[in-house]
């Protein structure tokens, strides 16, 4: 196994720096120049040690003899091998992050990721920027469980459990775009309007607190996708929620904003009325802490029409 510090060579390797000895590890798997780049371009406080591993036997002899806090996965091996590896890693390093990347997936190699406590996953085509966010999650997010429950799932119908924290909306996210076989633009609308929703139940209801969980399901028919999310908070109406752009009134259609600097809050606020903009149905229960979430689909849409 090579370790690889801190700068990006033209050969892609990485000279070693003087500083600091390095406290984590992180381990990449048999990795493509442009990932090898981008993971060594995000070293360079010297706190981390980045090691690279040939191949998947390598990369568990390794685990191991020595404890990693993140592992990623080469994508020229199939998403099944990965997370068998994933499974013996985590037999003696239970809280290692792995993220697995591969070329050759199915969404029940998603869910049985997701049982097996994957920290995120990506399958080809992936944009460098998004890994590099969940990247950056797995080294600085504090050392808790994982934060995933999955109670059921098969590619058709997914339930987890979710705890109440912004990375965990962000994997959660990445998961089930993993999961969703959908055409184009349906894919992004239906994203656009569950994160938005997702993280209203996140950070409204359940107040951003790491204790608690929201309740999420997806579900794809035939026609349509579904979503629900229920959270732990006491609920609302629409008229109770003046800081938010869907109760604005048609002749002053920024009145949130002025509201939302009185009172002190972030800029934002467009989150249902985003939703209801992508999707076809919006319906919140009487309590006003679950939402269903509804995307009618053009026969012979993707898998399962």
């Amino acid at each position: 196994m090579k370790t690889l510090t801190n700068k990006v060579t033209s050969n892609l390797s990485c000279q070693k720096q003087p500083g600091p000895v390095a406290v984590k590890n992180l381990m990449l798997v048999d990795a493509d120049p442009e990932v090898l780049s981008l993971v060594c371009s995000m070293f360079e406080k010297g706190d981390w040690a980045v090691h690279e591993a040939s191949n998947n036997q390598e990369a568990l002899e390794w685990a191991r003899e020595r404890s990693f806090q993140v592992v990623i996965t080469s994508d020229k091996t199939p998403a099944v091998a990965d997370v068998a590896l994933l499974g013996r890693i985590r037999a003696v390093r239970p809280h290692t992050r792995l993220i697995i990347l591969t070329g050759e997936g199915t969404p029940a190699d998603v869910i049985a990721a997701m049982r097996n406590h994957a920290f995120c996953y990506f399958s080809r085509p992936f944009a460098l920027d998004e890994l590099a966010n969940m990247i950056g999650r797995a080294m600085e997010e504090p050392c808790w469980d994982d934060g995933i429950e999955v109670i059921s799932a098969t590619p058709e119908w997914i339930h987890v459990a979710a705890r109440c924290d912004l990375a965990t909306a962000d994997r959660i996210m990445q998961f089930l775009n993993e999961i969703a076989e959908l055409p184009d633009p349906e894919r992004g609308q239906v994203a656009a309007g569950f994160r938005e929703l997702l993280l209203n139940a996140i950070e409204h209801g359940a107040g951003l607190d790491p204790t608690k969980n929201v309740d999420v399901e997806y579900v794809r028919a035939r026609r349509m996708v579904l979503c629900r999310i229920s959270d732990p908070g006491p609920g609302f109406t629409l008229d109770e929620i003046p800081h938010a752009a869907v109760a604005n009134p048609e002749d002053d259609p920024l009145r949130h904003i002025a509201i939302r600097e009185e009172h002190g809050m972030r800029p934002g606020g467009y989150g249902v009325a985003i939703a209801q903009q992508f999707l076809d149905q919006v319906v919140y229960g009487q309590q006003g802490n679950e939402v269903v979430l509804i995307k009618y689909l053009d026969p012979g849409a993707g898998v399962g029409s």
